[in-house]
Formats: C-alpha cells, sequence, structure tokens
C-alpha cells in the first residue's frame, strides 16, 4: 500500500546504479588525489602501501564482538541472555531486556561500540539491571526452531529475570515484542521498539517490493528454495546479500569511500568495525525465517488480527503498558507507517505514548549517535524516574504499613495493661 510518500522505489534505484558509481568512483579517487597531494612528495611506493592498506581494510574480516562487559545467565538451543547490570543495581527493579534484530546479523549492533550503545545508553540514563537476548547461529539441531519457541524462551526470560520485563526492540525483535506483549500483556510493563515492522504492507519499503515481486504467483515458493539451499537454514550469507541488493550502489560507494579516506587512520577503523559487523552473516532457524515471510510480511497477519501463536490470536490490542516507538524518515526497511501503526492498535492510554520520527535510516534507529542521544535517553531516562517513583511509593506505604503495626501493637498493649 502507497500511503502518499515518495520514496525511491528499487526499480528507481537500478536504474540509477550506472550515475551512483561513476559519481561515487569520481569522489573516491578525488579525495584520495586530495589527501595524497596534501601529505606532501607522492611516490609510487605511497600509492603501493595504500593500495595494500585499502584491500586488507575492503577485504580482511573478524567476528563482530560486545562491548560493554557481562555475564551470560542462560543458554538455549536458539540464543542466550546476557547480564550488563550494574553492579550496585536495586534487585527490586524491573530490567530491560533488549531483543536484537534478527535478521542475519550478530545481536551486537545493540552495543555497537563504546560510543554506540543502546545498553550503555540504559545504563548511563541510570537503568540498573539490563539484559539482552543474544540469538546464536542456526545449526542442523535448531534449524526447525520456530515463533512458539521463541515466546517459550521469552517466558524462561521473564521468570529468569523476576517476572516483569520492560522489552526494547529492534526491527525483527520489534515485532517479536509487540507479539510477547500481546500475548503476556501483565509481564511487560513498558514497550520501546525502533524501525520494527507491525503493519509490512505501510508504505513504501524496499523489502515489500522485492516481496511482491518473489510472490507474484501467490506464495512464497521462492523463499523456500532458498531455505532448502540452507539445508533447512537461512543463511547470513543469503540476507547480507538481500540487504545490498535493496541499496544496489551502497557496497561500491563505501569502499570508494575508503579508497577517499585510506590515509585517515580513525575513518579506516570505524569502516573495519561496520563492516565487520554488517558482513558477518548469521544464519537463521528455515522454519522460523518462512514463518515470518509468509505471516508476517506476505500476509501480514499481526495488524490484520489473525496471527496465531502458540495456539493463540495475537491481540495487539491487549498491550496497555507504556509505549515508545522509533521511525525514520530514510528508513527504506521499516518506513514510519509501518512502524507506528502500532501506535493505533495497542490499549494504552495516549498519555503513555511517545513517538519519534527521525531524520535516520533504518540502522541508525538502533546506533546513530543522535537516536542514543535523545529518544533513547529520553525512553530510559522516562523508565528509571518511573522506578524511582515505584520504589519511593513502595517505601512510603511499607513506612505507614509499619506506623500503623506500632500503634496497633501499642494500643493493644495498653488494652491488656487496663485489663490487668
Amino acid at each position: 500500500m502507497n500511503d502518499g510518500t515518495t520514496a525511491t522505489s528499487q526499480l528507481q534505484r537500478w536504474a540509477q546504479a550506472p550515475t551512483d558509481l561513476a559519481t561515487a568512483w569520481i569522489k573516491g579517487w578525488t579525495d584520495y588525489s586530495t589527501a595524497a597531494l596534501r601529505s606532501g612528495p607522492f611516490t609510487p611506493m605511497q600509492f603501493l602501501s595504500d593500495a595494500t592498506r585499502w584491500a586488507g581494510a575492503a577485504t580482511v574480516r573478524s567476528k563482530p564482538g560486545w562491548t560493554t562487559p557481562h555475564s551470560v545467565v542462560r543458554t538455549w538451543p536458539q540464543a542466550r541472555l546476557l547480564d550488563f547490570s550494574a553492579p550496585t543495581a536495586d534487585p527490586a527493579e524491573i530490567p530491560i531486556v533488549f531483543l536484537p534484530p534478527q535478521g542475519g546479523h550478530a545481536s551486537t549492533i545493540v552495543d555497537y561500540s563504546a560510543d554506540q550503545s543502546q545498553v550503555r545508553t540504559a545504563l548511563d540514563a541510570g537503568i540498573g539491571r539490563v539484559f539482552s537476548i543474544d540469538y546464536l547461529p542456526a545449526t542442523a539441531e535448531t534449524k526447525d526452531i520456530t515463533v512458539d519457541d521463541y515466546v517459550a524462551m521469552l517466558d524462561d526470560v521473564v521468570g529468569q529475570v523476576g517476572g516483569a520485563v520492560h522489552l526494547v526492540g529492534d526491527c525483527q525483535g520489534g515485532w517479536l515484542a509487540a507479539i510477547y506483549a500481546a500475548l503476556r500483556p501483565h509481564a511487560v510493563r513498558s514497550l520501546a521498539l525502533g524501525g520494527a515492522p507491525i503493519d509490512t504492507h505501510a508504505g513504501d519499503s524496499a523489502v515489500a517490493e522485492w516481496l511482491t515481486a518473489l510472490t507474484r504467483h501467490g506464495d512464497i515458493a521462492a523463499y523456500r528454495v532458498l531455505v532448502a539451499a540452507g539445508d533447512g537454514r537461512h543463511l547470513g550469507a543469503n540476507q547480507v546479500l538481500g540487504f545490498k541488493m535493496l541499496e544496489p550502489t551502497e557496497e561500491f560507494n563505501r569502499l570508494c569511500q575508503l579508497w577517499g579516506n585510506i590515509r585517515d587512520p580513525e575513518y579506516v577503523e570505524r569502516y573495519d568495525a561496520f563492516t565487520n559487523w554488517f558482513e558477518h552473516g548469521q544464519d537463521m532457524p528455515g522454519a522460523f525465517y518462512l514463518w515470518v515471510v509468509e505471516h508476517l510480511f506476505h500476509k501480514n497477519e499481526l495488524i490484520a488480527g489473525t496471527l496465531e501463536v502458540q495456539g493463540t490470536v495475537v491481540d495487539l490490542a491487549a498491550i496497555d503498558a507504556p509505549l515508545y516507538l522509533i521511525a525514520g524518515e530514510r528508513d527504506h526497511i521499516t518506513p514510519p507507517p509501518q512502524m507506528l501503526a502500532l501506535a493505533d492498535a495497542v490499549s494504552t492510554p495516549a498519555d503513555d505514548i511517545r513517538t519519534w520520527t527521525l531524520d535516520a535510516g533504518h540502522l541508525g534507529l538502533f546506533m546513530g549517535h543522535t537516536a542514543l542521544s535523545e529518544p533513547w535517553t529520553e525512553i530510559f531516562t522516562d523508565l528509571a524516574r518511573r522506578h524511582r517513583e515505584s520504589a519511593a511509593a513502595d517505601a512510603a506505604s511499607s513506612d505507614t504499613a509499619s506506623e500503623n503495626a506500632t500503634s496497633t501493637d501499642a494500643a493493644s498493649a495498653h488494652a491488656e495493661s487496663a485489663d490487668a
């Protein structure tokens, strides 16, 4: 469905690709030449050194890792639960649990770097208890895991951390968080989502364009072929390739920018960090992936109110917890209408719904400086405030109860004395 926005279509992107490629190539060489001339006399050996450094940065990859210290508190076949909590955290505090995107990449995007981390932003805002799911690569043993298994896992998580949680879901983790909040409203005390596809047919989405093309015969047979080729898994390499096809010139553009800045060590370091994460494809359970494609993206059953999970229809109106929604104007994967549709589907009071639409792309909603310093900081600060107010109210209630008990004991003692 088109809501009147003017996002660039996939056909337009591919038609414009030759011009974009030429522009990127010219800019890369112009930037490189300018930097080389500014550094003094230029020799063939310097050029060879730069080319060698560029080739290494462009091709050598390492596995992305977590930035913030943590412990592993529980493991399932498909994921781990990581604990980032502060040493002085109040054990009675309702914790934040991050559900990272499960889209063929590592979960570390929520803790990308020391200054680009949702985890650290939460801790810095005063949240004491912080946890995150860390999805594991699918194997022959876990290829048949389904959404029901993930919901059961979240039941275990809630039990592990005390019976109630604040869920934070990014992208694919967002719709899972929404499903869980609808199925277990008593356990989810707030829901914060960034770039989550809730109404997958809304807006102009590059993902929806490809889905329409690949399901033109009315089924998801093309996706089944992909999973069959992965022996029952959706290969992370295929998912990474799919993301690259959404922006056909972006990888070449990044390589040209790298060449133009190859003499800038900080730029090369940033390039390595991002590419290590982006290029590290992580396999997904094929059964789960096909369920997502068919029921969430092809049939759009979540917003339609016809989605069944664990034998129960998922009713988004069951959600009445505080709701925080962050969308990106330049998000070609999950355009704002897909994300913001949740606000009209829940029962949360209007005063407890907050939305932001940032000048950002998809990944910028999770690890961009603006998103972290503004909406995410506001969200986590608000949750920390709610905890302090709740703790103060509990303390006051306890003091009142203690005073009443003391008064009752005194009255009883006086009565006993009078009887004597």
